[in-house]
């Protein structure tokens, strides 16, 4: 069974992703956990009721629209941090300097409580509850994001893995999940989950083309896979799950190199008539894109003669870039292949140099030209510079984000909307949040597409034509959002809101994260203890199902938890209790409240975690990088003072400008080594006010400006266009296939279009599902089963052989009805008609569980083959092995043998130097060798062909 439901991004005009998969025997997987510019939290309300049904979350991109709500749900939806969390590296690092970026731009993203909450909790403040609007949640701190990231269980490329389940699912039943590259961005996965006969490919948002830094989906083999066939294990799914978005796109003629032209040359039209070119980027996945083209560009004008780009100046604006550029340096690896020989190349010179006082420069993101921007007085520092003051030649910006309602993008806008000689690019199509005010991006890519007040044009030295949109002097809206603090009765409400969630929180700990936990240590105080009877669990489950009612009122009134309601718990749960009184209680009553967590083990045994086990050094790396946020008196040797504790929890946003001064400093640090000029953004002073400590409101204000600057628009999304999926899905095969991840229009066009395309699969249509957000689809595979009996003559001939903890078996009989069993069969003891019904169901293997009520229904048999017919059974089937070969267990191995094994190239395990071993893209092993090789008297090839057998289960004929 697999049922299929979209909780954002099907049929919208929205960019978030979030999609909830059922599989067979209740096991549900989310994946992508995306939100939109909005930040609506009534968006999340069907994903917080599945919370407690969920058995693992799987995280595909580090963008917003994929991540940005994963943080939120840590923290304010009580069981979220007990499910399992996979993604790869780069999508946990990149996705933790995201979130951070989003909390320290805007206070929209910690969400405000809802109306209803409020109205409900407190009769007495009720004609405040109504009038009390936008209360905001906690904020979290970048601790408790960096904590929330390292939750998530890091996973490799094209590594098949076993996940391990929530503590409330059912079992996985051998459930595999694999990570493949989609492209887009850095890290971004194509997931491939195998359960059953399910074989689900899910794929939103992934990009087939190569481009500077980020190699091509894995759809044909990754990275130089040049494959005419899809790879083995993504094709022909049962299910194919794939983003419509971009399927009205048409290929761009000349490619990546043509977009990058475009973008340069459009630059160079702004910048050369001393204008300021505003790009808004994400801050954490497609800019890397961006600021590796930009940077390099920059290196090839200066180099040359009559480069038109030597005098303008290049910055990149985010409050936490450096961060996200520190994370790409230490990811080379997830990137193309000729970022991998650029850093090379570079590593090569900086040996040759090595003992020389000069340092070579070019490594892939060693900026010597783009400048890093992290404060908001740097950007006013930025806006107030003239051109008229010293500057001759213009300016480059990229900041975040892409929507311009939070980041530096929206100050930067503000500043440059009244200059007609200044130029706003977009990069992608912006979202449109539904009965929402549109974003100020979305405003100017309406703007560019209705082109109203004239276009100008102008011609590169290739012929092409550049368009640029101009503004006409229009009124563009755009909104700020503040915190302020919560006075008068509506911080009664808040303090109201807060209590009542806290008790909430803290018994559903003890009654139900406990219980959850502790339901074993529950069963075995009534089993171990001889003198409880049955009417002790009566009493235990009469409570158990009184607190489940409290808790459940305490949701919709006002209801303070009493004493008694806590129980035994009152010694955890509540401060300054030291007492109870145990005389007369049974159960958990009599002992105290020790709730045992239960062991979590994996492949090995207990499950480790390594940041358990850091050093001090390594922890301070951690923190450097935004890992492990650990203090200064938490260092080696150093004691802790009542003040110095006083003074670190004075308030969350002092740490906030302690973490903005520290990432200042390292970006003027290493300066110098990257080739900045130390100027006046260097020794500007950060003068943002101090934001409210305690309970706060959000509050919005709107700005109007008069927007003269021009529009441009260069598609740099990174995304499929039509002549991919054209070219793709009909090579992928689906067997269903599902459209999400667009709007109406291009996801019914790329329906209708598939649904001619993929024709049939043998002799039925290939089912093409466009589901809404929060609508089930059924999509299970069409499979047949027929129940058959075993008969004992077969069952006693049985050999099983195990493959990856997986048993099969060649079965060849022929199969008979019951009428004609009855007639081969010998006779049964007639003298004791019951002792054949007594022994019959133990001596032969039945498939069905038949009801003891109705009469069971007479099956077919399967018993052995006749002498006269057996040798013809063997010569009709043919022998064949079963089971996948791994070249990793090959050389783990061949090396226990005491061969050489080593991996050389790509994918190819070369064995005592002379015996290799590939895998092609169907699935085949080829096995070269160079002559007949000898270690001792055993020759190498022969022991690698029984390796590779004993991998397989061989499966004879007869």
């Amino acid at each position: 069974m697999f049922t299929f439901c979209p909780l954002q991004g099907a049929l919208s005009e929205s960019t978030a992703s979030q999609s909830l998969l059922e599989l067979d025997g209740g096991v549900k997987l989310l994946v992508g956990l995306g939100w939109d510019e909005s930040f609506d939290v009534k968006k999340l309300d069907e994903l917080e009721k599945q919370v407690p049904t969920l058995s693992l979350v799987l995280l595909t991109h580090a963008t917003a629209s994929h991540l940005a709500a994963y943080v939120h749900c840590c923290k304010n939806f009580p069981l979220f941090t007990r499910i399992p969390a996979y993604a790869t590296r780069p999508v946990i690092d990149l996705g933790r300097s995201l979130t951070q970026d989003l909390y320290s731009s805007t206070p929209a993203a910690c969400t405000t409580i809802r109306q209803s909450a409020l109205s409900e909790i407190a009769y007495a403040y009720s004609q405040t509850a109504t009038t009390a609007q936008n209360l905001l949640l906690q904020s979290p701190t970048p601790e408790e994001i960096s904590r929330y990231f390292a939750l998530i269980q890091p996973l490799k490329y094209s590594q098949p893995h076993q996940p391990l389940p929530s503590p409330f699912s059912p079992p996985l039943n051998g459930l595999m999940i694999t990570a493949y590259n989609s492209g887009h961005t850095l890290g971004g996965t194509i997931w491939h989950i195998q359960h059953g006969l399910e074989s689900i490919v899910y794929a939103v948002d992934w990009n087939q083309a190569r481009e500077n830094v980020f190699a091509g989906a894995a759809w044909l083999g990754g990275a130089g896979g040049g494959g005419a066939e899809v790879i083995e294990q993504l094709r022909k799914p049962t299910a194919l799950i794939c983003s419509s978005r971009g399927a009205q796109k048409s290929a761009q003629a000349g490619g990546r190199v043509k977009r990058d032209e475009h973008l340069i040359d459009t630059i160079k039209a702004c910048v050369s008539k001393g204008g300021t070119v505003l790009i808004p980027v994400d801050s954490s996945a497609r800019v890397l894109e961006m600021s590796y083209l930009l940077e390099h560009a920059w290196r090839a004008e200066i180099s040359s003669s009559d480069g038109s780009l030597k005098s303008a100046k290049l910055y990149l604006a985010g409050r936490n870039m450096s961060s996200t550029m520190r994370y790409a340096r230490s990811m080379l690896e997830w990137m193309d292949n000729n970022i991998v020989q650029e850093f090379e190349a570079f590593a090569e010179g900086q040996r040759r140099v090595n003992g020389a006082n000069e340092r070579k420069e070019g490594g892939p993101f060693d900026f010597k030209y783009l400048r890093l921007v992290e404060r908001k007085a740097q950007i006013a520092k930025l806006l107030s510079r003239s051109n008229d003051n010293g500057e001759t030649g213009g300016r480059v910006i990229l900041a975040s984000d892409t929507s311009m309602e939070w980041g530096f993008s929206k100050d930067l806008l503000k500043g440059l909307a009244q200059d007609s000689k200044n130029l706003v690019i977009l990069t992608d199509r912006p979202s449109m949040v539904k009965n929402d005010t549109p974003s100020a991006a979305r405003t100017l890519w309406e703007w560019w597409k209705e082109r109203r007040d004239g276009v100008s044009v102008e011609q590169t030295s290739g012929g092409d034509n550049l368009e640029m949109v101009y503004g006409g002097g229009r009124e563009l809206e755009i909104r700020e959002a503040t915190r302020r603090p919560v006075e008068g009765d509506e911080l009664a409400v808040y303090q109201q809101w807060l209590a009542t969630q806290r008790q909430l929180q803290a018994t559903q700990q003890a009654g139900g994260a406990a219980a959850l936990e502790a339901s074993a240590d529950v069963d075995d105080a009534s089993s171990e203890s001889s003198s409880d009877s049955e009417d002790e669990d009566g009493q235990q489950q009469g409570k158990a199902l009184t607190l489940s009612a409290t808790l459940g009122q305490a949701g919709r009134k006002n209801v303070v938890l009493k004493d008694e309601d806590l129980g035994i718990n009152v010694l955890i749960k509540k401060k300054g209790v030291y007492d109870f009184d145990s005389r007369g209680k049974k159960g958990r009553e009599r002992s105290f409240p020790i709730a045992i967590r239960r062991k979590r083990n994996d492949d090995f045994g207990d499950l480790i975690r390594p940041e358990d086990y850091l050093r001090a050094e390594e922890k301070e790396e951690d923190n450097a990088d935004g890992g492990n946020m650990t203090t200064e008196d938490d260092k080696l040797g150093k004691k802790r003072k009542w003040d110095d504790i006083a003074k670190n929890n004075s308030g969350h946003n002092k740490r906030l400008q302690a973490n903005k001064a520290q990432a200042a400093d390292e970006v003027d640090g290493t300066g110098a080594a990257d080739g900045f000029e130390h100027d006046d953004l260097d020794t500007v002073e950060d003068t943002e006010p101090e934001e409210p400590a305690g309970p706060s409101k959000l509050v919005y204000s709107s700005e109007t400006v008069a927007a003269n600057l021009r529009i441009a628009f260069v598609d740099f999304s990174g995304l499929h266009d039509r002549r991919s999926l054209d070219m793709l899905i009909p090579l992928i095969q689906p067997r269903k296939l599902i459209l999400v991840g667009g709007n109406r229009d291009e996801t019914m066009a790329l329906a209708a279009h598939c649904r001619a395309a993929l024709g049939m699969d043998g002799d039925k249509a290939v089912d093409v599902f466009t589901p809404e957000v929060g609508v089930w689809v059924d999509a299970s595979v069409d499979t047949n089963a027929w129940v058959v009996k075993l008969a004992d003559p077969l069952v006693k001939k049985l050999r099983w052989q195990n493959v990856r903890g997986l048993s099969i078996v060649t079965i060849s009989g022929q199969l008979l009805t019951p009428a004609k069993e009855s007639e081969t069969s010998p006779p049964p003891d007639d003298e004791n008609p019951s002792k054949r019904q007594k022994t019959e169901p133990s001596s032969s293997t039945a498939l069905t569980l038949t009801s003891t009520s109705a009469p069971a229904i007479p099956l077919p048999t399967l018993d052995v083959i006749p002498a006269n017919l057996l040798s013809a059974a063997r010569t009709a089937a043919q022998p064949l092995h079963v089971g996948d070969l791994r070249l990793a267990d090959l050389r783990r191995a061949m090396q226990g043998a005491g061969h050489g094994a080593e991996f050389r190239g790509e994918g190819m395990l070369v064995v005592d130097g002379s015996v290799t071993v590939r895998k092609t893209a169907e699935g085949r092993v080829e096995v070269e060798s160079v002559g007949v090789p000898m270690v001792g008297r055993k020759s190498t090839l022969y022991e690698v062909k029984r390796a590779i057998y004993q991998g397989l289960a061989v499966v004879a004929g007869a």
